[in-house]
């Protein structure tokens, strides 16, 4: 049953990522695909923390169904690296280098960032004390 969950999982995900993208979109412009770029951070900091938060040594303990659910499901339908991908290479087939370049660099960069900052997170809360 766990196939289900995962499915459910990753249309939450999906469903999420063309909100958000859309939101970003109209509030910034479509020159350069901050909404996919935002996406793609949030989702990293959201796999990172709950990866550390609900791991072996976690805070807080879920089954596999859960965390399928979670990190396959919602983060593989919200996250776009395919998109992503897309959007990188039609910025280079038009000869946007820059543009592209940033993108890959950006993308790359803060990906890392909010990995690393969403598995500090939930280290921190680990080590609370109670609750």
């Amino acid at each position: 049953m766990t196939w289900v969950w995962v499915m459910l999982g990753s249309a939450l995900g999906g469903v999420t990522r063309y909100w958000l993208s859309g939101l970003a979109a109209n509030a910034i412009g479509e020159t350069f695909p901050f909404g996919t770029l935002i996406v793609n951070i949030t989702g990293c900091f959201i796999i990172g923390f709950f990866a550390v938060l609900t791991g072996p040594d976690g805070r807080v303990f879920v089954g596999t169904d859960a965390r399928q659910f979670v990190m396959t499901g919602i983060c593989g339908g919200y996250t776009t690296f395919s998109s992503f991908s897309l959007q990188t290479l039609n910025l280079a087939r038009d000869s946007e280098w820059l543009l592209a370049g940033a993108n890959i660099v950006l993308s790359v960069v803060f990906c890392l960032v909010a990995v690393w900052l969403g598995a500090v997170a939930a280290g921190a809360l680990n080590q609370l004390e109670g609750a």
